[in-house]
């Protein structure tokens, strides 16, 4: 018996000795069952492995082609009668680990295998293209040379064929003894021919062969050529094809210069009409020329100024530019965006009959709007605050079936802008005179507003129900004013009425319409529209609201308006009833709603075409109102020397306000009203005013310029309000205009300086001089006119002059001070800083008072 450790081992063979009592190929795990109510059991489970012969490892080693072989010794030299030894049995003892990692990496050699195979068959292919292509190349370059060759050839064939025929005729021309013109004749296509014209044919269509030969061999090289140098990506990255056929880029560059090269004949100039505006860029200037800015540029240089493109020039200088390179020139400034929206001419065959616009004006308290009210049977009085009208009210009522436009204005002083505004928009002018006041400044003012607005006016003399009422009085008075009524000769319409009672109304509204029947009044509503604004606020949930009333065209909702510096797009009309309109025919007033920002009163505004022209003409607009404001400013502050010198001369105190009002016109009232407060030394500055309640900005806006704020029927919200106290800045509220105005003035009166008053109190004259020692030098005195108070001021005059002026410091009679000493009496006397007295001075005494001024 042998050991199994002591067999003979196979050289090559690695053996695997196990030292353990398990059996081998068995792998024994553990598994953990678990049962109900929570019972649980561990359980050992035996894993079989499969053996792995050695004909298994064998038929793998034969099927896997091995990447590495590794270095065998070789075998020892045996002899061919002797059967070589015979291998012992390979016992494999892999794990299943090893066996999967051993197939994994026989998997990967399979694949590195498979692709060093396709590797060498794309080598092995490439090498067998290269050589097609280099056979083919070799070829092509051999049919060159041969199509050279044989091009060549022919054109040597047919010349010598050609030079061969010729010899042959001049031969046959001389060796014949029959003059050329009897030669034998020959039929060819029914034609007598003769045998030089059937020579000539024949050595012309010999020529045409040999032509048509040339050309199809050159036609087949260049077909040849083509097809071989047709790019491929074989071709594009092989270095030894010399023959490459032309990009089309290198083709048009070779096309260009060949252009570029013949000479060009000069264009003809083509002279073009140039805009030109105010101001522009010499870059818009080249363009609008259609030239290059090169030289634009180089003809300013020769002209000696050096710019550049984006420089701006004036239109003059871009005049004599545009003139110099030969175009036509048209002139247009910053104004012409504005062409075209207004005055346009109206069809006279589309024009209708329009309400009369009527304005009722005269004299604070003369009962205009109490007039209005009893033709409108409404109560706008009241509604006013302290029954005085402050605003343009614009309505509208019915008589006879026949429209009536009528527009209030106040009477006040302060609102002539507004009295001038009614009298331009209107048609009749409705004077106003109360019986028992007659004529009065305002009265004046509004006969004056509508003769120079040209319209005609109607006299109504009103409270004749009153006890005093005096109507001849008023007619006398009206004719010193050039308004000479019918009952005076005149031929302005005249009637007495009573607003109270309601006198004579219909009377009033009669004359209006024959008033207007004279005037024929006629409108285009097909037209675009135009129109004035009458009044203009800022409404808090609604914006900008601007009553209007409309004197050409219709109005609609959507049309887009230009106002002044402000624009929109309307969103809605609303009539003097509150009720929203579709449509606001001429002499028709309403509030639109839909405007960027509150107009000025007055302000004119039409119907444009789109947005983009109303917002040029807004922004061009506003240019031009900060240019004349920045002018004006300039203007006021003059020169440096100028203001050195008023200052010196006087200092003028300015009073700060920021006001705010609920329209427009109140605002334009109260701004002329305050201007014409000052003086010479005190003066009204409004640093803000503007439409809308009193806001948080407004109160920062006093705080910088420490201003106080007036409120003209508008109040301060929450913030502004608090921000105010906080800062201790003072916000006053107005109803009336006049109380306003008063205020403002008292206000101003306290910053004036008072005025100095001298009070005469007496003369005294120096009879001697003594010195005393502590004291100084002490006059004795004795008056000689008035009375002499201690602590008054005192002149001293010497022969007439005044040498000192300054205080009486002590009074004393007897030793002992007293308060005063009257005339006739004796007493010494002593002077602050002042002791060179001497014997017969004159001590004036008097007394300076400080008196408060006013305006």
């Amino acid at each position: 018996m042998t050991d199994k450790n002591n067999e003979e081992k196979t050289p090559g063979v690695s053996y695997k000795k196990t030292l353990t009592l398990k059996r081998s190929g068995v792998e024994h795990t553990t598994v953990k069952q678990n049962f109900s109510h929570g019972r649980t059991k561990a359980v050992v489970v035996e894993t079989r492995r499969r053996k792995i012969s050695r004909l298994d490892e064998k038929k793998e080693q034969h099927v896997v082609r091995p990447i590495a072989r590794p270095h065998i010794a070789p075998r020892p030299k045996q002899n061919r009668e002797s059967p070589p030894p015979k291998a012992a049995p390979r016992v494999s003892n892999l794990s299943s680990t090893e066996m999967e990692a051993r197939l994994r990496a026989l998997k990967e050699a399979r694949i590195r295998a498979e692709e060093e195979r396709l590797q060498m068959e794309d080598a092995r292919r490439r090498l067998e293209e290269e050589e097609a292509l280099k056979k083919e190349r070799e070829r092509i370059l051999q049919e060159k040379e041969e199509n050279s060759r044989l091009k060549k050839k022919n054109e040597d064939k047919s010349e010598s064929e050609l030079k061969n025929i010729k010899q042959s005729i001049d031969a046959e021309k001389q060796s014949s003894d029959v003059p050329s013109e009897k030669v034998r004749f020959s039929v060819h296509n029914g034609k007598r021919r003769t045998r030089d014209e059937d020579e000539e044919d024949r050595v012309v269509g010999a020529r045409r062969a040999a032509r048509a030969l040339v050309r199809q061999k050159s036609i087949r090289g260049g077909e040849e050529r083509r097809r071989v140098n047709k790019l491929r990506v074989s071709s594009a990255l092989d270095e030894n094809i010399d023959v490459r056929e032309h990009s089309m880029a290198a083709t048009r560059r070779r096309q260009e210069k060949f252009k570029r090269l013949q000479p060009q004949e000069p264009r003809e100039k083509i002279s073009r009409e140039v805009i030109i505006p105010e101001t522009m860029t010499i870059q818009e200037l080249a363009q609008r020329m259609a030239e290059r800015s090169v030289d634009v540029i180089r003809f300013l240089m020769n002209q000696g100024q050096m710019l550049k493109p984006g420089d701006v020039i004036d239109g003059d200088m871009a005049q004599l530019i545009a003139e110099d390179f030969s175009h036509t020139v048209k002139r247009v400034s910053e104004s012409d965006v504005e062409v075209g929206i207004f005055n346009i001419a109206d069809d006279k065959n589309k024009m209708r009959h329009r309400p009369p616009v009527i304005t009722i004006m005269g004299h604070v308290d003369h009962g205009k709007t109490s007039l209005l009210d009893a033709i409108r049977k409404a109560n706008v009085v009241s509604a006013e605050a302290g029954g005085i009208t402050q605003h343009i009210g614009a309505y509208q009522v019915v008589h006879n079936g026949q429209k009536l436009t009528f527009i209030d204005t106040p009477g006040h002083a302060a609102f002539t802008a507004m009295r001038a505004r009614g009298a331009q928009a209107t048609d009749i002018a409705v004077l106003v005179v109360a019986a028992d006041d007659s004529v009065m400044p305002q009265t004046i003012e509004s006969i004056n507003h509508a003769k120079a607005a040209n319209v005609p006016i109607i006299v109504a003399i009103n409270k004749i129900d009153r006890v005093d009422s005096d109507s001849q009085r008023v007619r006398n008075e009206l004719s010193h004013h050039s308004v000479f009524v019918e009952k005076m000769g005149g031929s302005v319409l005249e009637v007495e009425v009573s607003a109270k009672t309601g006198k004579n109304l219909d009377k009033l509204l009669e004359a209006i319409l024959l008033q207007a029947e004279i005037l024929e009044l006629k409108a285009d509503p097909d037209r675009t529209v135009e129109g004035v604004v009458i009044e203009a606020k800022l409404d808090r949930g609604r914006g900008s609201v601007a009553t209007v009333l409309v004197q050409k065209g219709t109005l609609r909702p959507g049309d887009i308006i230009v106002a002044g510096d402000e624009w929109g797009r309307v969103r809605a009309l609303i009539n003097e009833r509150g009720a929203y309109v579709k449509e606001a025919t001429p002499s028709t007033p309403v509030e639109i709603l839909g405007l960027q920002g509150p107009p000025q009163a007055g302000d004119r505004f039409a119907a444009v075409l789109n947005e983009a022209q109303a917002r040029g003409i807004s922004e061009y607009r506003k240019w031009r109102a900060h240019e004349k404001s920045v002018a004006r400013q300039a203007g006021s502050r003059g020169s440096l020397e100028q203001m050195m010198n008023q200052l010196q001369s006087y200092q003028m105190k300015e009073f700060f306000l920021v006001v705010k009002g609920d329209v427009q016109g109140s605002i334009e009232a109260i701004k002329l009203a305050l201007k014409n407060l000052g003086n010479d030394e005190v003066q009204v500055s409004i640093v803000h005013a503007g439409v809308g309640g009193i806001t948080e900005t407004d109160v920062s806006l006093a705080i910088a310029a420490k201003a106080m704020i007036l409120g003209f029927n508008v109040r301060a919200n929450n913030l502004a309000r608090d921000a105010a106290i906080h800062q201790s800045i003072d916000i006053r509220y107005y109803n009336v205009i006049y109380n306003l105005v008063d205020d403002i003035r008292l206000a101003l009166s306290g910053m004036l300086s008072p005025e100095l008053r001298e009070t005469f109190i007496g003369n005294a004259e120096i009879r001697e001089v003594f010195h005393i020692s502590k004291i100084g030098r002490v006059s004795g005195c004795r008056v000689i006119e008035g009375k002499v108070e201690r602590g008054m001021s005192i002149r001293i005059i010497r022969d007439n002059v005044v040498i000192h002026q300054g205080r009486l410091k002590t009074l004393k009679r007897f030793k002992e001070e007293v308060e005063e000493v009257f005339v006739g009496q004796e007493c010494g006397m002593a002077f602050e800083n002042y002791d060179d007295i001497q014997a017969h001075d004159i001590i004036e005494v008097f007394r300076i008072e400080h008196v408060s001024r006013s305006l």
